[in-house]
C-alpha cells in the first residue's frame, strides 16, 4: 500500500481492535516493510495517537488509553451495530440512557455514509423491543434534531401536543435534553410565551432547526436543568384518583432491588439483609407498576394501594389460565365449575 494517508488510516483501524499487533503481521497485513510500520507508527504517535509498543520475540504495537479521545475508525458493521444501539435506547428512554447518546447518536448520523444510515433505518423498523415501558417512545431522529439545536444554538420549531390533546405551533430557544429514565424532556426558552417552558418529547412532531443562532439566558434555576424540570413537574399536581402510595416489602437485598427498580419510583430501605421496603407516592399506571415490580426478579409483597393489589391478583390468575394449570373455587386443578371441568 503505497498511499501513506490510506495507509495510516488502515493502520489506525487495526491498532484499535483491543489486541497487540507484532510488527511483522502489521506489515503483512498491509503489504509494506517492518520499517514502514514503524515509520507510520511514529506519524500515528505525533498524531497524537497514544501507541505503545513491547520489545521482545513476542512483542508489538496497542492502542492504550491517552489523555484525550482520538478520533475512532468503524467499519460499516461496527457502525451499524453502535448506530442501532444508540437509536433503540434513545427511542425507548430506557433508564440510564442520558443526553450524551444522543448527541453521539447525533454526531454518528451525521457523518454515515447514505448505504449505512438506510441500513440502520432498515434494521431498526424490523424490530421490536422486548419491554416498551409506559408506551411513551420516542422517534430518534425527533432527539437528534433536537441535540444538534441544542448543542449548534439553533432555534427550533415543531408541533406540539399537550397533556388534553390541543395541538399548537411552537418556536423555542432550546436549551437541554433531559432523561428521567422513562421519558425525555425538553428545556427551552418558548418565544411565543415568552417564558421558559418543559416539553416531554414524546409529544414533539417536525422538529426542525431554523438555522436562527440566539445567545443562550439564564436559566431561572440557575442553570441547573435537572432541578428546574423537577420542580416544573411538581407544580402539574396529579389529580387525586390518579395519585398513589405505594408501600412494597421485596425479599431480597436492597442493592439487587435499587439496581433493578426505575429511579423515579424512590429508594428502598433495607429491613434486613435479604430484604427492603419501598415507600412512596407515584402516579403511575397499575398496569405499569405491576410489570415493574415483577421484573425487579424477586418475591415481593404489595402492602398498598389495594386497587394494585387487586391487579396482581387478576394478572396472576389470568397468567395461570394461560399456563394451564387454572385452579377451580376450591384450590385444586379442576375442581366443580372451573373452566375446562366436567359437569
Amino acid at each position: 500500500m503505497t498511499d501513506t494517508p490510506a495507509r495510516l488510516l488502515s493502520l489506525l483501524s487495526l491498532l484499535q481492535t483491543p489486541r497487540e499487533w507484532p510488527g511483522s503481521e502489521l506489515a503483512e497485513r498491509l503489504g509494506v516493510s517492518p520499517r514502514t510500520i514503524r515509520r507510520d507508527i511514529d506519524r500515528l504517535r505525533a498524531l497524537g495517537y497514544p501507541v505503545e509498543a513491547t520489545m521482545g520475540a513476542v512483542g508489538g504495537y496497542r492502542l492504550v488509553a491517552g489523555t484525550a479521545m482520538p478520533p475512532l475508525l468503524l467499519d460499516d458493521e461496527e457502525a451499524v451495530a453502535i448506530a442501532v444501539g444508540l437509536r433503540a435506547g434513545a427511542g425507548h428512554a430506557i433508564e440510564g440512557v442520558d443526553e450524551a447518546s444522543v448527541r453521539a447518536l447525533a454526531k454518528l448520523e451525521q457523518v454515515l455514509p447514505s448505504r449505512l444510515r438506510h441500513r440502520v433505518s432498515t434494521l431498526q423498523a424490523a424490530t421490536v423491543p422486548l419491554t416498551r415501558g409506559d408506551g411513551a417512545t420516542v422517534d430518534p431522529r425527533t432527539l437528534t434534531v433536537m441535540a444538534a439545536a441544542v448543542t449548534g444554538l439553533e432555534r427550533l420549531r415543531f408541533g406540539y401536543r399537550s397533556g388534553d390533546g390541543t395541538e399548537t405551533k411552537r418556536q423555542v430557544e432550546p436549551y437541554r435534553l433531559v432523561s428521567t429514565g422513562r421519558r425525555w424532556y425538553l428545556v427551552a426558552y418558548d418565544l411565543g410565551r415568552a417564558d421558559w417552558r418543559t416539553f416531554r418529547v414524546d409529544r414533539v412532531s417536525d422538529p426542525f432547526a431554523t438555522g436562527a443562532r440566539f445567545t443562550p439566558r439564564e436559566l431561572p434555576s440557575g442553570g441547573d436543568e435537572a432541578e428546574y424540570l423537577s420542580r416544573s413537574i411538581a407544580r402539574m399536581k396529579p389529580t387525586p384518583e390518579r395519585e398513589l402510595t405505594l408501600d412494597v416489602t421485596f425479599l431480597a437485598p436492597v442493592e439487587f432491588v435499587v439496581a433493578r427498580l426505575p429511579g423515579h419510583l424512590g429508594a428502598p430501605e433495607a429491613t434486613g439483609p435479604d430484604a427492603c421496603r419501598l415507600r412512596g407516592t407515584v402516579t403511575d399506571s397499575l398496569e405499569w407498576l405491576a410489570l415493574r415490580l415483577a421484573l425487579v426478579d424477586c418475591a415481593f409483597t404489595v402492602h398498598a394501594p389495594e386497587p394494585l393489589t387487586d391487579h396482581l391478583r387478576e394478572l396472576g390468575a389470568r397468567l395461570t389460565r394461560a399456563a394451564g394449570t387454572a385452579t377451580g373455587p376450591s384450590g385444586s386443578p379442576g375442581s366443580p365449575g372451573s373452566p375446562g371441568s366436567p359437569g
